[in-house]
């Protein structure tokens, strides 16, 4: 009988923003478009950076927003993933944001593209990761 190796995965740190607004009484998210999903945006922890600074930034490059503002935490969610670089488990911070920003580019190197503000109870129905679903709904109540 032969041992196979159990997949060892490889801790990455990431963090990203549920941007939130209020229009006409509706609570409204907003979404990235990309790869052919619907997504929050979120990144990888930079070298030297806090899980915060990290998550400003990202809502801020993937947006092409002005650096939002964290209003609460979300918590986290874990999903692993496998790639050419190897296998990972992936830790994303969450958090609750606002931002003044009324103009959106898609980071287009990323291959965002569109940013759009959603209605809440669509964006649970258009995240594509049931983990997202399960922030946005946290979000909803």
């Amino acid at each position: 009988m032969t041992k196979t190796k159990e997949t060892e995965w490889k801790p990455v740190k990431a963090a990203g923003g549920v941007v939130l607004k209020r229009e006409n009484g509706e609570l409204r998210v907003l979404m990235i478009y990309r790869r052919g999903v619907w997504d929050l945006p979120k990144g990888k922890l930079d070298k030297g950076e806090t899980i915060e600074e990290c998550a400003i930034r990202e809502v801020a490059e993937e947006t092409g927003s002005e650096p939002p503002e964290i209003t609460s935490p979300l918590g986290t969610t874990v999903h692993r993933y496998t790639d050419k670089w190897g296998s990972f488990e992936k830790t994303t911070w969450w958090y609750a944001m606002k931002t003044k920003s009324t103009l959106f580019r898609p980071e287009k190197k990323e291959g965002i593209e569109k940013v759009c503000w959603i209605e809440i109870e669509e964006a649970i129905e258009l995240a594509e990761f049931e983990n997202l679903k399960e922030i946005l709904k946290k979000v909803e109540r």
